[in-house]
């Protein structure tokens, strides 16, 4: 199983197993990852599972959608490496992947 980083603002990480298929907040809400909230369930419909990935795997996971595009204008200090971790799909490359944690969700 791919291994993500989950930072929080205090640079506590939490390296977790996470299976491919899952998304980056299926997998942190699984495990009890503070500061991910999901109030929507993974649907994009909400900003409270954002994330800053890593810059140096901004080219591997990719720039957000359109429909998550909106979404991030809802969260709190968003950045050109901001994601909404629900539209992340897990897969193999992303074993090694750091996202870090907003200091709040919306």
């Amino acid at each position: 199983m791919p291994k993500i980083s989950y930072v929080q603002p205090d640079g506590t990480t939490q390296v977790l197993d996470v299976a491919v298929g899952m998304s980056v907040m299926q997998g942190a809400k699984e495990n009890g990852v503070e500061g991910i909230e999901a109030d929507c369930g993974g649907v994009c419909a909400c900003a409270t599972c954002h994330v800053y990935v890593d810059p140096n795997w901004m080219a591997v996971v990719g720039k957000p959608g359109g429909d998550e595009i909106e979404m991030l204008d809802c969260a709190t200090d968003p950045r050109e490496n901001s994601r909404l971790s629900c539209q992340i799909a897990v897969t193999q490359e992303l074993d090694g992947l750091v996202v870090n944690l907003p200091a709040t969700q919306r």
